[in-house]
């Protein structure tokens, strides 16, 4: 399993820059070129009993630093892949990911269902 890109104990001393994907080195893992690495875990997972105001003020800085990230899109898809319960992972909240991953099943349904109709069709013409 990845260690999450967001651990305090592993700081980078140079500055994020933006890589395309195809340009990035293939043989690293996606989460060693995070962001987060550099900032305190705290702010991307909440503490326990946490207010609503300072959870949603908490969530939108750790998304700013996911919208500087040049490995948001792996991480998101990370998060949606494990899938992570809690915290911020590639600019979506636990709950955020969650109405991704519904959207998905639910597609996955719809492409099921009109495979079948268009099997049938195809089958009866």
């Amino acid at each position: 399993m990845l260690q999450p890109p967001h651990s305090s104990l592993q700081v980078a001393a140079v500055p994020a820059q933006r890589v395309p994907v195809r340009d990035r080195d293939q043989d690293a893992p996606w989460h060693t070129e995070a962001v987060c690495r550099r900032d305190e875990a705290g702010l991307f997972f909440a503490p326990s009993k946490e207010p609503t105001a300072a959870r949603l003020s908490r969530e939108e800085a750790a998304k700013r630093v996911c919208a500087r990230c040049p490995v948001m899109v792996e991480c998101r898809e990370h998060a949606l892949l494990q899938p992570e319960p809690y915290g911020v992972w590639g600019g979506l909240t636990a709950a955020e990911r969650r109405v991704v991953l519904a959207r998905r099943r639910r597609r996955d349904v719809e492409l099921k269902n009109a495979a079948r109709t268009t099997g049938r069709i195809a089958a009866a013409g």
